[in-house]
């Protein structure tokens, strides 16, 4: 019998792509060319009193961890929670980011399946309270509530989309604060589901040629009326972005607002084990025009751009220079997290893989070291990759005078 519910885990399958990660890490970012902020974004910081980040799975610190109770009713113990790999220490990059400031920062939801429950740390009282602002959740977009995981009929994934978070929390404070420390890492759904819907046109087209239903030729002019539908879908998102922290988040009071892009999901891998160079070259493609149109619609906003995209070119041509043995293969075992799950995880999920030596089911490969393995699954990064990450956003804050 699975330790998790069935219910849960069949619906968190898709929940896999829920992100694509970015790579950093410290001294390997040396060299990594930087985008920053026009002169009109703050060159210092008098010191910050909270951290607000919106997004997906790579900025979500545990929405979905009832999910993996080892019990399988919701309760602790849990064998994961969090898209890398799981243990009671455990943290990701803007929780990292946070600590180093001397703050906290907790999931601003919990639920799944069509239960909620808001600021789960406000059982504790008001300061536990205030930190319930990390609202990114694994799956969500830009503006489209159907994230991945998120069926039809609402259950499923939450995937609170990243303008709706933006909203809830507009919604609970107020006017963004002085003292806030803004994060926004999205865009990597909309990228993946675009590629996604570009892929399954792809197949059917394949299929048609093969059948002799159309020439070739007719073949490549609907394949590139696909691709072309799928940039188009995705400079949207990136637009929708952009426009949502104009208005949203720096026309409500944000002064310090930092942006990442995307980095190359093709170069994960998820990207890795597609079936050929054309394809990887379609989701680079995407990730390079989101990109550009994230860029374009914050030109002149009073932000600092990260460029995650060059940081993680960085790392993947020289692993051994950012601390890494291996960044092309996922550090937790699929037969192990399906073993667990009863079968219904059969990807690999980071979100199900334990590596909590006080709890049964270990999950990471053979000889994978969660530290040096950049990796965890798929697209998302293990506990060494989020430091690295953390790493990289530190220095990059100190850089534009944000931090000491």
């Amino acid at each position: 019998m699975p330790l998790i519910h069935r219910a849960c885990a069949r619906r968190l399958v898709a929940v896999l792509v829920a992100g694509v990660l970015v790579s950093a890490c410290g001294g390997g970012f040396d060299d990594a060319p930087r985008a920053l902020g026009p002169a009109g974004a703050p060159q210092s910081a008098p010191g910050f009193t909270s951290v607000v980040s919106f997004g997906d799975s790579l900025s979500d610190v545990g929405t979905y961890t009832p999910a993996t109770s080892l019990s399988g009713d919701g309760a602790a113990p849990y064998l994961g929670g969090k898209f890398t790999t799981n243990s009671a220490s455990a943290r990701i990059w803007v929780e990292l980011v946070a600590a180093s400031l001397g703050l906290a920062v907790t999931p601003a939801e919990v639920g799944f399946n069509g239960q909620s429950q808001p600021c789960p740390a406000a059982a504790a009282g008001p300061a536990a309270a205030a930190t319930c602002t990390a609202y990114g959740q694994g799956g969500s977009r830009i503006t489209d509530p159907a994230g991945i995981g998120k069926q039809a009929d609402g259950s499923g994934a939450l995937t609170v989309p990243v303008r709706s978070q933006i909203a809830n929390h507009l919604a609970r404070k107020g006017d963004f604060k002085a003292g806030d420390l803004v994060f926004v890492f999205a865009g990597n759904n909309d990228a993946l589901l675009q590629f996604g819907a570009f892929a399954a046109t792809a197949s059917q087209i394949n299929a048609q040629v093969a059948a002799g239903a159309i020439t070739a030729d007719q073949a490549q002019v609907q394949l590139l009326t696909a691709q072309v539908d799928a940039d188009s879908a995705v400079k949207l998102a990136a637009m929708e972005l952009s426009a949502a922290i104009r208005s949203d988040i720096l026309g409500r009071g944000a002064v310090y607002v930092a942006v990442l892009n995307l980095p190359d999901s093709s170069a994960t891998p998820f990207g890795l084990s597609l079936p050929s160079d054309a394809a990887r070259g379609v989701l680079a493609g995407l990730v390079g025009t989101f990109n550009t149109a994230l860029r374009e619609g914050l030109d002149l906003a009073p932000v600092a751009l990260l460029d995650a995209a060059a940081g993680q070119r960085a790392v993947i041509a020289n692993p051994a220079a950012a601390g890494f043995t291996e960044v092309a293969v996922a550090a937790c075992d699929a037969a192990i997290i399906s073993a667990v799950t009863g079968g219904l995880v059969a990807d690999g999920s980071s979100l199900f893989c334990n590596t909590d030596p006080t709890l049964p089911y270990q999950a990471l490969r053979a000889n994978a070291n969660q530290d040096t393995w950049f990796f965890a699954d798929g697209v998302h990064p293990s506990v060494g990759g989020h430091r690295t990450i953390a790493g990289f956003v530190g220095a990059e804050l100190r850089r534009v005078g944000w931090l000491p």
